[in-house]
């Protein structure tokens, strides 16, 4: 392959949205796992070739290339075969595989027969998690995090949609995530992403952000769910955030609540089984009255006691201890989740963010 069809990661992630197709050749389940932003995947090899190929070339690497190159040719012609539409006079794709081999290699190798100017990224997938950590471990220095805090239900994550919508500059950590943080955080029928894919989306948010301007984002732990935020970004928030204590009546976060969380209505008994494991923090007694509230449907009864006697003991001392920002910060009240309260407390936020880090 001549130099002059191959790019260097760096190069490749400045110029990505200006490639007409960015190409994943992996198989399907390396795919899923995480690929570069906008991707599509042409597999040169699905994955039980790859595993065929992979297992074969322990025992004869020899054999393992001629059948793997077999596969991958016809691969590749049923692939060009099903994308004929989209390859348009003009039309510049980018390329990539696990590290730049022989998968990419091929399939731009053929791109450039037919008369496009298709590149391949050099390191493959590879370079790029390289790229993405890299940005990781150093980009949170540069921004002025505002965190907003407070008790389960007070409407964070809605002030932070609320911000968004007035022109702020948001982190929805929770939404990367697809995952609200708690026991009960699951989303129905939204599974987590890989750590891979959620550190990419974090990268791809972080870099589209501007430094000069401050960034509001939800108090978080390390953990969210099933994935783990970059340690320089938890200490970045931790550590140099300025935090904001979001408060809202008890009636006003029930509802929200009962918002958030309405799909249990469906499924009380997996509402049940989530709940079952607050056993060793709550007792077999107190967690069984409201696993008995919830086969009745008294939702409204169930949320309000999770909030009293689960959520809320303990939880600004919690926040104290993660968050030492915290003992000096200023406090937002509001009276429900309700549009016009959630547009006054993104404006007094903004009026917050404006003013200069103490």
């Amino acid at each position: 392959m001549s130099q002059y069809h191959l790019i260097q990661p760096a190069e490749a992630l400045a110029r990505l949205v200006g490639f007409s197709t960015v190409i994943d050749v992996r198989s399907p389940a390396e795919f899923a796992e995480d690929h570069l932003p906008g991707a599509v995947n042409w597999p040169v090899l699905d994955n039980d070739e790859r595993r065929i190929v992979g297992t074969l070339y322990k025992q004869d690497p020899l054999e393992a290339r001629k059948v793997g190159a077999a596969m991958v040719a016809r691969n590749i012609a049923a692939q060009l075969d099903a994308h004929r539409d989209v390859m348009q006079k003009h039309w510049r794709p980018l390329v990539y595989c696990w590290r730049g081999g022989q998968r990419s290699g091929s399939m731009n190798w053929f791109l450039n027969q037919i008369g496009f100017k298709s590149l391949q990224l050099v390191g493959g997938y590879k370079a790029f998690r390289g790229e993405v950590i890299k940005t990781l471990a150093a980009l949170p220095a540069r921004f002025d995090f505002v965190v907003l805090c407070g008790r389960t239900g007070s409407g964070k994550t809605r002030l932070l949609q609320a911000l968004s919508s007035a022109g702020a500059q948001v982190l929805d950590l929770e939404a990367l995530a697809r995952h609200r943080g708690s026991v009960l955080g699951g989303l129905p029928d939204q599974p987590q992403p890989s750590q891979k894919a959620f550190d990419t989306g974090l990268w791809q948010a972080l870099v589209a952000l501007d430094p000069s301007r401050p960034v509001f984002v939800e108090s978080e732990s390390r953990k969210i769910g099933g994935v783990q935020l970059p340690e320089p970004l938890h200490l970045r928030l931790r550590e140099h955030g300025r935090c904001v204590w979001i408060d809202m009546a008890e009636a006003g976060r029930v509802e929200l609540l009962l918002q958030d969380y309405a799909h249990f209505q469906l499924n009380p008994e997996g509402f049940n089984a989530l709940i079952g494991g607050l056993v060793a923090l709550r007792g077999r007694e107190r967690v069984g009255r409201w696993q008995a509230l919830a086969r009745e449907g008294h939702w409204a009864e169930v949320f309000g006691e999770l909030m009293r006697d689960h959520y809320d003991p303990g939880y600004e001392r919690s926040l104290m201890n993660h968050f030492p920002a915290l003992a000096r910060a200023p406090r937002i009240e509001l009276l429900d989740g309700g549009a016009a309260e959630l547009a006054r407390g993104a404006q007094a936020l903004i009026d917050l963010g404006s003013a200069a880090p103490a």
